[in-house]
């Protein structure tokens, strides 16, 4: 299918827009005036309110700044000390579209941080939150023509590099960012936390709707901002399980996807640097793997505990933090061409839920190449519809803690109900086993319906029985013939996790946990079967 055609006015029409206020002269920042094609391309900026620091630190302003379609998006802009004064210097710009509900303010620590060090950094209010205009299009087209209508407006306005632009942010910015780096070649590199790149396999993996995320996201959209009559429409049929709109819920997605577009990505050539968190109960980290291994420009990919922005949050704070500091060496290098060894470091970076150091690796692949299986034999039929115990837990908060405090969601494994939840469980290993990458589960399934949901979960078993969890996936089906036989393939969230020895792992399959949407109709029933031919078995991959 063709992508949509999304405006990025490298020359946009000399007919300046109406100004939302009286005419102001040029903002006081900006060293050099504008020439006449920047002026023309774009309309007067009105400085609302500002603030200086002391004359040795970087300067901070608030603006209107004119986006796509004639809407007004809030930002602000951080200057380098001695901006002003030094008037034949032009400094690399970072630009950061805010999350999903946040307003302008959220990166100001870090955007001062960033001008501390010689940038340009220009932040905004996404489009239809909280005083920007427009509504909110969830990355859309728009969303990308507004980050080079930014970009165009901070070389009219302030001291910018028109040859080092790096786009940053989290979430929602992330995307935003990302997506930017394939229809604006003006971008050179990009850094995306707690991002997603396949916006359906991040929220609808498995074929299954991830109730809470997608419940929380159209809330807080509710709550700051104004969603789009689509956008609305979209939130409605996927969580009331509209399977005849599933083809325009999965276009919808894939038009806002960056794996649709690698192809311009990777022609731009931007250097793109990858976060996310082994937890992220709204963007799970499979997706964003994938993506890395489809980049072909200077790339890095970052993993670790946490759940969705919880990587980053201290780094909000004006707090010491590994993502945020690797970000600012991330434009220091592409950006600025410091020597700091950014680019000579293994790409893909891991931090184990158990430990604090990291693990360097030449690729994704490369990680969890060791596999060990656990066999699945037997046959389990387990009732539907039944809560067994076994849970992922809640959306932000659970993971959150296992990263703060590492206490992931447990359950007594020999008390699961064994009606409602099949059990397998491995020997006690007898050295530490270092789970690294995506456990991947193969199986022979029978439902006596044509439609239903399974949730498998990993759990580390100590010796008293008690199981820590180490990842989970939901699988759904639709359309099948009751009481025939069907292959299963599922992957479980990638995560890194050392089993201790003596502990042994379990795999645990029920029908019910509240971050998912379940499938089964009432009275359903699912047998898991391992056929001597195609036996059942979970891969786990392992560091050596």
């Amino acid at each position: 299918m063709a992508s949509p055609r999304v405006p990025h006015p490298r020359h946009p029409s000399p007919a300046p827009l109406p100004p939302r206020s009286p005419p102001v002269a040029p903002p006081p920042q900006s060293p050099r005036p504008a020439t006449p094609a920047q002026r023309a391309a774009a309309p007067a900026a009105s400085p609302v309110t500002a603030s200086a620091a002391s004359p040795a630190a970087s300067r901070l302003k608030f603006y209107d700044i004119p986006g796509s379609g004639g809407i007004t998006l809030k930002g602000n802009v951080f200057t380098p000390a001695g901006a002003p004064a030094d008037a034949a210097r032009r400094y690399p710009l970072i630009v950061l579209p805010t999350s999903w509900g946040m307003p302008q303010v959220e990166y100001l620590a870090q955007a001062q941080k960033l001008a501390d060090d010689g940038y340009v950094v220009v932040s905004y209010t996404s489009r239809g939150f909280w005083l920007s205009g427009g509504q909110i299009e969830t990355a859309g087209a728009p969303d990308v023509a507004d980050s080079s209508k930014v970009i165009d407006w901070a070389l009219a306005h302030t001291p910018a590099d028109p040859d080092r632009i790096g786009m940053a942010g989290i979430s929602y910015g992330a995307g935003i960012g990302l997506l930017s780096a394939g229809f604006d070649k003006r971008v050179k590199a990009v850094v995306a936390m707690s991002g997603w790149a396949d916006l359906i396999d991040a929220i609808y993996s498995g074929r299954t709707q991830h109730q809470q995320a997608a419940a929380l996201l159209g809330g807080a959209g509710a709550l700051t901002g104004r969603p789009s009559a689509e956008l609305a429409e979209i939130l409605k049929n996927f969580l009331g399980s509209r399977l005849d709109k599933e083809p325009e819920m999965i276009e919808w997605g894939r038009k806002r996807s960056p794996a649709s577009y690698l192809d311009k990505i990777n022609a731009n050539g931007a250097a793109i640097m990858l976060g996310n968190a082994w937890g992220d109960t709204i963007f799970p980290p499979n997706q964003y793997a994938e993506c890395y291994e489809r980049l072909t420009g200077p790339k890095r990919l970052e993993l670790r505990p946490g759940d969705h922005a919880t990587a980053e949050l201290t780094g909000l704070l004006g707090l010491p933090n590994d993502t945020w500091n690797n970000a600012h060496r991330w434009f220091d290098h592409y950006l600025k061409g410091a020597a700091n060894g950014v680019d000579r470091e293994q790409p893909v970076q891991l931090k184990s839920r158990s430990s604090n150091g990291y693990e360097g690796y030449p690729s994704w692949a490369a990680v969890g190449r060791k596999r060990i299986d656990l066999p699945l034999s037997g046959d389990r039929t387990i009732a539907t519809n039944v809560d067994s115990g076994a849970d992922a837990g809640v959306v932000l908060l659970t993971n959150a803690l296992d990263q703060f405090l590492k206490t992931p969601p447990v359950v007594s494994v020999p008390l699961l109900p064994r009606s409602v939840a099949a059990v397998w469980q491995s020997e006690p290993y007898a050295t530490e086993r270092r789970v690294r990458g995506t456990v991947t589960l193969h199986t022979t399934l029978t439902s006596d319906k044509e439609s239903g949901t399974a949730v498998a979960y990993l759990y580390d078993v100590g010796p008293l029985g008690v199981g820590q969890l180490v990842t989970n996936a939901p699988y759904t089906f639709h359309g099948k013939t009751p009481g025939t036989p069907f292959g299963v393939d599922l992957e479980l969230f990638s995560t890194a996790y050392d089993v201790p020895a003596g502990h042994r792992l379990a795999l645990v399959v029920d029908t019910v946990d509240p971050l998912y949407i379940s499938h089964n109709p009432p009275g359903a029933k699912l047998t898991f079967s391992s056929p001597k031919d195609d036996p059942s078995r979970l891969s786990i991959p392992l560091r050596d």
